[in-house]
């Protein structure tokens, strides 16, 4: 297991069957990588949910293990599948084998950042392709498929919270076509995800700390969402979108001059989803 993939902070004693995650917001780069990219620092974190971590950071003080990716997006990209491989930007691999997410530069291992800003002047070989996968991708779902199924047998249960962020500029594509600007997207891929009463109660928390709400528009989730909720065994996955104008100077992918209070306001909301999973008793205890 590599040290540098992700970082999972435990309870001093679990009370809850919720999980918080944020795998893209990652932000150790590498002298290699930036060495090996055509694009500088900034450029290259626009792909980042910068941040993220900070702002679900006490999920630990409520009961709740929190897992935090530290490599970043734009290296790998720990919301795809390990096949999702793109032969635009890595050697020999087979042009059959494509989606959407590949076409546009963005499988597990981005061409693009934000903009379609191509990461590289040529192509990666096979051989460092197979390596991140190895160092990052499969360390980090080794420890969240081990957290969830750990969850699951102590508490019946398990709900992972996915948090991301979205660019503001989405949300302004999207109030175009529906007259819609919400500040939290909730994605559950339409129900395939969590069950129903599970995502009720985690828009209730976002709305009683006054977040404007949306589902599954413009985002509905992606591979962990996809690979991992399984509702009827109540495996429960929520992909959380927080538009990043609320918290982040985006120019500069820094912390805005709010920061603090609305950590303040998240912490309130993570307390409340927190809660939801301590209802759900030990399976030891019953």
């Amino acid at each position: 297991m590599s040290p540098n993939a992700f970082r999972l902070t435990r309870p001093g004693r679990q009370e809850t069957s919720v999980i918080f995650a944020s795998p893209h917001s990652g932000r150790d780069y590498s002298a290699d990588f930036l060495a090996a990219s055509q694009l500088d620092t900034l450029q290259l974190r626009s792909s980042e949910d910068a941040y993220v971590d900070r702002l679900i950071a006490r999920a630990p003080l409520f009961g709740a293990p929190l897992i935090c990716a530290l490599t970043p997006r734009a290296y790998i990209d720990l919301n795809r599948a390990c096949d999702e491989l793109d032969p635009a930007v890595i050697e020999g691999v087979d042009r059959r084998a494509q989606n959407p997410r590949i076409s546009s530069g963005l499988g597990v291992i981005p061409r693009v950042v934000a903009g379609g800003r191509a990461i590289y002047s040529g192509k990666i070989t096979h051989a460092e392709a197979k390596t991140r996968l190895a160092r990052h991708w499969h360390p980090y779902h080794d420890a969240l498929q081990g957290l969830m199924e750990q969850t699951h047998a102590r508490f019946g249960e398990a709900i992972l919270i996915d948090v991301h962020s979205m660019p503001h500029e989405a949300i302004d594509a999207h109030a175009r076509r529906s007259q819609s600007r919400p500040e939290v997207v909730l994605g559950d891929r339409f129900g395939a995800a969590a069950g129903g009463e599970v995502v009720d109660r985690i828009e209730a928390a976002f709305a009683s700390a006054g977040f404007r709400t949306a589902r599954n528009s413009p985002f509905a989730g992606a591979y962990i969402a996809q690979h991992y909720g399984r509702p009827l065994t109540r495996r429960h996955v929520v992909q959380v979108e927080i538009d990043r104008a609320l918290y982040l100077d985006e120019a500069r992918v820094e912390p805005g001059t709010n920061f603090a209070s609305f950590s303040v306001r998240m912490n309130r909301v993570i307390a409340e989803i927190a809660g939801i999973g301590r209802q759900a008793l030990p399976v030891a205890a019953e």
